[in-house]
């Protein structure tokens, strides 16, 4: 589902001038301990509600900013611009997607600070480069993949509509939809997003994390209050999850703080020695919305995928014909 709206040069350009307002007021957000988030009824910071993570801020430094951790507002306003731009530059004779329409969202996605990446550590803003072993783990399962039209289990994860890696701790942008709900209990914190719809559980009550024969596809995540903060701890990955080509040996440390009535700051730290050659860190902020979250529904049956093998199984018919 989507909440689809054109933007016209002039929403664009007001737009731009609204997030980049927004950009430096985030960057001027007093520290966690400042401000002291509501309280649930039974005493937990209150995370509730529908938030979003959107943002044009790129994973990784870009070339073109190498040694520059920070853009200068002029630098954010053009950056955002140039975004918005490639946003709306499908070409007039491309019928697969029309992405100004059914792609944008009815907030201004804007940067999600004045940081030139999300990525903080390293200090270049850049994912450490893959071990030789994630190379090789790589190519393997592009060779295992073969032909993607001769079976099911060829097409990825993401276009079998099981995970697109947005629902996978660390919790990342994505190009729509880059929607979630918090929601709390005693004992839990549940984080639902809205691509693929995945609801997280967190649990509180200290109980260890699940045996390491137990594996799912967005990890076991246990999770602790530190003052303003949730701290949450993430393992027994599978190897299918394959979060930017990790292992099942992922781990990932996310916190949650609340430093504002509508804003979460998120930080996040990646571990897995068998992909990356050390761990790296983000962060952004994650900023709270009005509108809920919609149900999902990539599935319905997958007919695309059914009629991509059935189209491909035609095709062969008639190469053997020939």
């Amino acid at each position: 589902m989507n909440r689809a709206r054109v933007l016209g040069a002039a929403a664009v350009v007001a737009a731009v001038v609204a997030s980049l307002a927004a950009v430096q007021a985030a960057d001027q957000t007093p520290p966690a301990r400042t401000y002291r988030a509501p309280r649930t009824p039974d005493g937990q910071p209150d995370l509730t509600g529908y938030w979003t993570n959107a943002t044009y801020t790129p994973l990784e430094r870009p070339a073109e900013f190498a040694g520059k951790e920070f853009f200068t507002p002029e630098e954010a306003q053009a950056y955002e611009a140039q975004r918005i731009r490639q946003f709306n530059s499908q070409a007039p004779d491309d019928i697969h997607y029309d992405n100004v329409i059914w792609q944008t969202e009815p907030y201004a996605k804007g940067l999600a600070s004045l940081r030139t990446s999300i990525v903080v550590d390293p200090k270049d803003g850049r994912v450490p480069p893959l071990t030789p072993e994630a190379e090789a783990r790589a190519a393997a399962r592009a060779a295992r993949r073969g032909n993607p039209s001769d079976a099911i289990q060829n097409r990825t994860l993401a276009e079998r509509c099981i995970t697109w890696g947005n629902d996978v701790p660390p919790l990342m942008p994505i190009g729509y939809n880059a929607n979630l709900q918090i929601l709390q209990g005693p004992g839990y914190v549940v984080i639902i997003t809205e691509m693929i719809h995945s609801a997280r559980l967190i649990r509180l009550d200290g109980r260890p994390h699940l045996g390491q024969n137990i594996r799912q596809l967005i990890g076991d995540s246990r999770g602790r209050w530190e003052g303003e903060t949730l701290v949450v701890d993430t393992t027994n990955f599978t190897d299918r999850t394959a979060w930017r080509g990790s292992s099942d040996r992922l781990h990932v440390v996310e916190r949650f703080t609340r430093v504002a009535p509508t804003t979460i700051k998120y930080e996040f730290t990646v571990e897995d020695p068998a992909t990356w050659t050390r761990p790296w860190s983000g962060e952004l902020p994650i900023r709270k919305i009005d509108a809920p979250i919609y149900e999902y529904a990539c599935h319905e049956g997958n007919y695309g995928i059914a009629n991509i093998l059935r189209a491909a199984r035609v095709q062969e018919a008639r190469q053997a014909g020939e």
